[in-house]
């Protein structure tokens, strides 16, 4: 039976040239420091203590690449350490790390169910792993034990309807191809894949396109030999079964129940999640924050915050709401536009990621209310999808 390990050592995922570290830097959630600080501190944390970090099951590096290379670039300090089961997917990581010049960072051979042994940590990266465990809940456990009080971790695991077609695959390619090796069961199932009759629920899915970026795509989506996805309700029953506290998906609006239908009075914040989630039905992964304890995310309450625009420009958005305009957004499937008054313009200009919600409000000459009025507003429209944070780590 071929097993998690051989299939990383044959195919470390995602795949990753070192060498194109000299031209760009991949980004995305979670684990941008801007976010960490929004959804686990309160958009408040004091970022000249050293940040702890811990990237468990860090394969060929991009949460530890994105998260060391930024607080090294914003001038922050920290202690990373970096987890995995193969050797050949950590090979990939250090390099990428050398040729950035990062420092500070600990490579482990070995498992995230050994955490503890090496914390405690202040922040946890697990993107793409936890539900690749024969028992899931055994690691999120072992990654709660290793977390310092006031910490919490960013999570990315996969749901299940945005990924119809997938788990039939699987299932029928261990079948025929599991005691294959690794680079003969791809072989194998791509000449299948050629066979599969148009109406397959994977061939009509336009969510799935890890299959398209090269054999370890493929592999990691495809031939997994342990995959399990979670529903809205199973995620959030595991994270309270494991000792973590639920603190935010980081695109809200895919969850958000009264954008389909009329919420039933009463109804449970998680269960509405859950009926957004299947009415949707384009989510493929669930991506987003956990914490020791319940807490609230920041919020535009407190005047002393950092507002952060993620995706665009402050300046760009300030000059399209100036001008009347409802820039289009779009997001796993989900389309809208984004409109705001046009004298919310220079409130939208004055965001830098240094300035507090006070400075800005200085800067356009606002009275309170009317600049809390307009905030309100751009609050309204950019957190569900994601586009706004609080965080002091650029001050």
């Amino acid at each position: 039976m071929t097993t998690v390990r051989d299939q990383y050592e044959a195919f470390p995922y995602p795949e990753r040239d070192p060498r194109d570290e000299k031209k760009r830097l991949i980004l995305g959630s979670p684990s941008l420091p801007q976010e960490i600080d929004h959804y686990v501190f309160g958009g408040q944390r004091d970022w000249s203590h050293p940040l702890r970090i811990l990237v468990a099951g860090g394969g060929t590096g991009d949460g530890l690449i994105q998260l060391t290379a930024l607080l090294t670039q914003y001038g922050k300090p920290y202690e990373a350490t970096y987890i995995d089961l193969s050797t050949a997917s950590r090979k990939v990581a250090e390099a990428r790390a050398k040729t950035r010049g990062l420092k500070n960072i600990t490579f482990i051979t070995g498992s995230l169910l050994d955490a503890p042994d090496h914390g405690p940590y202040d922040y946890i990266d697990c993107c793409g792993v936890l539900h690749h465990l024969p028992d899931p809940d055994t690691g999120f456990r072992a990654l709660r034990a290793a977390l310092a009080p006031g910490g919490g971790m960013g999570f990315m695991v996969y749901a299940p309807y945005g990924r119809s077609g997938v788990y039939p695959l699987q299932e029928a390619f261990a079948t025929l191809y599991g005691d294959t090796p690794p680079k003969d069961r791809l072989k194998a199932a791509r000449q299948v894949m050629q066979n599969l009759p148009a109406g397959h629920p994977f061939k009509s899915n336009p969510n799935l396109n890890d299959h398209k970026s090269g054999d370890a795509g493929f592999y990691d989506l495809l031939l997994h030999s342990t995959d399990r996805a979670y529903d809205v309700q199973t995620l959030a029953d595991t994270l309270d079964r494991t000792g973590w506290s639920f603190a935010g998906f980081t695109v809200p609006i895919l969850y958000d129940l009264s954008r389909l239908a009329p919420v039933p009075e009463g109804l449970d914040p998680i269960r509405a999640m859950a009926v957004a989630e299947k009415l949707n039905g384009t989510i493929r992964t669930h991506t987003g924050y956990a914490t020791d304890t319940p807490r609230s995310t920041a919020s535009g309450r407190t005047r002393t915050l950092v507002p952060h625009i993620k995706g665009l420009q402050a300046a760009q958005l300030a000059r399209a709401v100036a001008q009347g305009q409802t820039p289009a957004l779009d997001t796993d499937g989900i389309n809208g536009k984004l409109a705001l008054p046009i004298q919310a313009a220079p409130v939208i200009a004055g965001i830098d990621g240094r300035r507090t919600l006070q400075d800005i409000a200085a800067q356009t000459g606002l009275d309170p209310i009317s600049f809390g009025g307009l905030w309100t507003q751009v609050e309204k429209a950019l957190l569900p999808w994601g586009m706004l944070v609080y965080s002091n780590v650029l001050r």
